[in-house]
């Protein structure tokens, strides 16, 4: 059996085994387990009564955290130069087109989000070898294919995200750090339960969420009563 680190044996016991937290209590408990040096990501995880392999119970969305991800991503606007003054004042990292498209091909994947067009998407057709495991394909339904390609990138430097659930019926999201304030950590939280709470199938039967859990990197998880959110 593997011992436990100095860190790991800390942080044992503030958690207690099979207990379902309220999201307040929750909030803050995060910052005791935590003991990385850097400012780790606060991640959510909620398990769905969904088949998702049934097109009528798919689960995606996008939403618009209030204190936003504590991450600065790195946005690549596709456009046409008609739209790539706007894209960079909106605040855009990466405008282009024809030269983002040949080093796309040639592997640079150097960012975080896609923000392109509709009249664009046919030419990303080619490089969805090199986009579509990376996460990185622009999608309407993410918001990621727009004509507002300005508006895209101010939402998404925001700290707007998209999810999806994926094929065990589990939604997995950054929505946060470690060094927001309990408060900012439940309100990020409370947003994202409460769209995928609004895009429950019409096809899913019982209950709807199943679990949920709040982790930081590398810390143990903590269950949330879904009870304890006003609204689900």
């Amino acid at each position: 059996m593997a011992k436990l680190t100095k860190n790991q044996k800390n942080v044992k016991d503030k958690v207690e085994p099979g207990k379902n937290y309220s999201l307040q209590e929750a909030s803050s408990l995060l910052k005791d387990i935590t003991f990385t040096k850097f400012d780790s990501s606060v991640d959510i995880d909620i398990r769905l009564g969904v088949d998702p392999r049934k097109a009528n119970q798919m689960v995606r969305g996008i939403v618009a955290l209030p204190h936003g991800t504590g991450r600065s991503l790195r946005v690549l606007a596709l456009v046409n130069p008609d739209k790539a003054e706007a894209a960079t004042e909106a605040g855009a990292d990466y405008v282009g087109l024809e030269e983002y498209l040949q080093k796309i091909e040639s592997g640079w994947t150097d960012i975080d989000v896609i923000i392109t067009t509709p009249d664009v998407m046919p030419k990303l057709g080619k490089l969805g070898r090199v986009l579509g495991p990376r996460g990185l394909m622009p999608n309407p339904k993410a918001g990621t294919v727009t004509v507002d390609v300005a508006k895209a990138v101010k939402e998404v430097k925001a700290g707007k995200i998209d999810f999806k659930v994926d094929k065990f019926g589990i939604i997995h999201a950054s929505i946060g750090r470690v060094s927001f304030n309990p408060s900012q950590i439940k309100e990020n939280a409370e947003e994202i339960l409460h769209t995928v709470a609004k895009l429950k199938p019409a096809a899913a039967k019982g209950v709807y969420f199943k679990s949920i859990t709040l982790s930081t990197t590398m810390s143990k998880g903590i269950n949330v009563d879904s009870k304890s959110v006003t609204g689900l």
